[in-house]
């Protein structure tokens, strides 16, 4: 084998490199520098970087995050399904459709609850 077949490979990984590096250092280069006690304090979960750890926290951020997670995987299953719609036929089509009735069920069900909202 000789050195011009890895050609492709490394001009490959150089522009994903150069992709990846590019926009770094043009934030670093031509980005404004107006630090402030704001802008350089930690950020963490909306709440502030220096009170106790032992402070009381609300439960709904974690609800509401795992009710994204949630939500957001089931979605994910509709791009495979709609891809292989042709091949799986009526029974695959209805197999979706009642897998999207449940899912606005629970959907339904937590916003009535008021899971989605925010306080």
């Amino acid at each position: 084998m000789n050195l011009e077949s890895y050609l492709p490979v490394i001009l490959f990984i150089l522009v994903g490199v150069a992709v990846g590096v590019a926009p770094l250092v043009l934030g670093f280069v031509m980005g404004p520098r107006r630090p402030g006690a704001a802008k350089n304090s930690p950020y963490e979960c909306g709440f502030e970087a220096f009170e106790d750890a032992r402070m009381k926290f609300d439960v709904r951020y974690y609800l509401v995050a795992i009710l994204f997670i949630l939500f957001d995987l089931e979605i994910a299953f509709l791009f495979p399904w709609a891809v292989s719609l042709r091949e799986i036929g009526a029974t695959g089509f209805w197999a979706m459709m009642v897998f999207l009735g449940i899912l606005v069920v629970g959907f339904a069900y937590e916003w009535k609850k008021g899971a989605l909202d925010w306080e």
